[in-house]
């Protein structure tokens, strides 16, 4: 099969560069390219931002979120990872979602394909896939992991008081696999990347993009990939309730995330202060949650929580 080349390791970059393989770039065949990230975290199409994964811990440790063009959940990229994309006419491209499996069993991984778009092996997950059709051309990309750092994925992907991060390193890492430990003949992600991509290519030669295509997908990425309205605001409205206990009493701050921004916020509690919280919600409504912080510094904000600071609020928000 006939590929292309990718060394490009930025998130949102990357996420352009399929769309525009799967949507402009026809070829007339089938191709392949293998790909990585630096850490970054890559939301599904019709996933919240703010629902699927810990947004503080990824700006704590400068990981990126970008939002992909298909469908399924969030996983977690870092340099220990391996992606593959497989696209071409939609007529050639029956059973592309087992070519990878084929292609490890190759190298002597002893997988199979589980569910609706997991690979296992000894019945642990090692890749996930997903796919989308677009204007008769099909993509079906996916995940390897060789040795994908469990603890930092495990964070990134709980969002406070859900199951996984309850499940905690110990049930993740019983749940999943890094392949360096299956295939003990490749000594590095380099050299399985380079086994893996010889299977693939069985002998042909690469394709290139123009510079004119290339300066495409950079214009996409800016525009698009890279924006805010694309990987926040394209989140479906959701609904959010985070409650603390401050030394004015307990808190709870609910609200709707819809486009991205916060409305319908209301808190409660038995907290005391001179003024009714009432007063201060519509000061917080029509923001992003990541602007709250800097709007709270501007506020009187002990005046509607007896003693508290605007950093102490901030701490309600996503």
């Amino acid at each position: 099969m006939k590929y292309l080349l990718n060394s490009c390791t930025q998130a949102h970059w990357n996420m352009a560069f399929d769309e525009f393989v799967l949507e402009k770039a026809d070829f007339g065949e089938c191709v392949f390219y293998l790909w990585q990230n630096a850490p970054a975290v890559i939301i599904g199409l019709n996933q919240s931002a703010y629902s699927e994964v810990d947004l503080q811990y990824l700006r704590s440790n400068g990981i990126v979120l970008a939002r992909r063009v298909t469908g399924g959940g969030a996983v977690y990229h870092d340099l220990g990872n391996l992606n593959y994309s497989f696209a071409g006419p939609s007529s050639l491209m029956e059973g592309a979602e087992g070519w990878m499996s084929e292609a490890l069993k190759k190298l002597g991984l002893n997988c199979e394909r589980s569910g609706r778009n997991d690979i296992l092996v000894d019945g642990r997950k090692c890749s996930g896939y997903a796919k989308r059709l677009s204007k008769g051309r099909m993509m079906v990309h996916g995940t390897l992991m060789w040795d994908v750092d469990l603890d930092v994925l495990t964070k990134a992907l709980a969002v406070p008081g859900s199951k996984l991060q309850a499940a905690g390193i110990a049930s993740v890492r019983s749940r999943v696999a890094n392949l360096k430990d299956y295939l003990p003949a490749f000594g590095s992600l380099e050299e399985f990347r380079s086994a893996l991509h010889s299977v693939l290519a069985d002998g042909d030669s690469a394709l290139e993009l123009s510079g004119q295509q290339l300066k495409e997908i950079s214009q996409e990425c800016e525009t698009k990939f890279g924006s805010w309205d694309w990987n926040f605001g394209h989140s479906p409205a959701a609904s959010f309730a985070s409650s603390k206990k401050f030394l004015c009493g307990s808190v709870t701050a609910r609200y709707n995330l819809r486009h991205g921004l916060v409305e319908k916020l209301v808190f409660e509690g038995d907290f005391i202060g001179l003024r009714p919280a009432v007063e201060l919600a519509p000061h917080l409504e029509g923001l992003p949650p990541e602007k709250l912080p800097e709007a709270l510094a501007a506020l009187p904000v002990g005046l509607y929580f007896d003693g508290m600071s605007p950093e102490e609020l901030s701490s309600l928000f996503i």
